[in-house]
């Protein structure tokens, strides 16, 4: 069901009003700035919460959770960084708590003591898995399996290169972005994220390996026609009988 036109719930995520407008609201207590931050931000949270647990549902308990805490506290909020990213933050310290009280291997925020290449990386960010309007059904289902093949690559990572990979390749945070989420340096996010991109070609290089053999069918319609075809100009040419 609809909620009634007059509901502040009805502002949608690419309202116009600036983070500390939406802040200033809420510290009035507007219920449609708290809803305009969420809608803004769910993506957000739930790609930082899924970069360190393992479970849609725990992310989403995470998303709530970080709302609760940080709505109670957005007086302390002192634009340091962008709205976003301080959310994104308190998201991976409760997700990390989650595990903890799970008894779950919780990931080091700590140096990872591998020397990183000083070299800035730049971002190179997942392709666009949605399909053009024009794309033939076959190649969407082959795009949506393509879709698959990377998302379980991607959550058969370890938390640790989990995390920082959501956050630089698929949320396209830049690096002081991501650090500032973790509480790294940024040679710490960027070793990560290498090591990351090197653990996921070796995944998806297997996974795709295993799955060479049903890749360029030639089946069903198409293979009935050019067996037809062929037959036919076979009986032409005399060398098959006619039946």
């Amino acid at each position: 069901m609809h909620p009634p036109p007059s509901e502040p719930v009805a502002r949608a995520t690419c309202d116009p009003c600036s983070d500390d407008e939406l802040i200033e609201g809420a510290l009035q207590g507007e219920q449609s700035a708290f809803e305009t931050i969420m809608r803004r931000h769910n993506r957000l949270l739930f790609r930082a919460a899924r970069g360190v647990v393992s479970d849609d549902a725990e992310a989403q308990d995470v998303v709530q959770e970080t709302y609760l805490r940080a709505f109670t506290r957005l007086q302390d909020f002192r634009g340091g960084a962008a709205l976003g990213t301080w959310l994104a933050r308190i998201a991976i310290h409760i997700a990390l708590d989650a595990l903890r009280k799970r008894g779950r291997s919780v990931p080091s925020v700590s140096m990872d003591g591998v020397q990183d290449e000083d070299h800035e990386i730049s971002p190179e960010y997942m392709m666009s898995l949605s399909a053009p309007p024009s794309q033939s059904p076959e190649a969407a289902l082959a795009r949506g399996e393509l879709r698959g093949l990377l998302q379980s690559a991607v959550e058969g990572l370890p938390p640790l290169y989990r995390s920082v990979f959501i956050l630089r390749a698929v949320q396209e945070m830049s690096v002081d972005e991501a650090a500032f989420c973790l509480q790294v340096s940024r040679d710490v996010v960027k070793t990560r994220y290498l090591r990351a991109r090197s653990m996921l070609r070796d995944a998806l290089g297997a996974q795709i390996e295993a799955h060479a053999e049903s890749a360029f069918p030639f089946a069903g319609a198409r293979c009935d026609q050019v067996v037809r075809n062929v037959v036919s100009e076979l009986q032409q040419r005399g060398l098959i009988a006619r039946r």
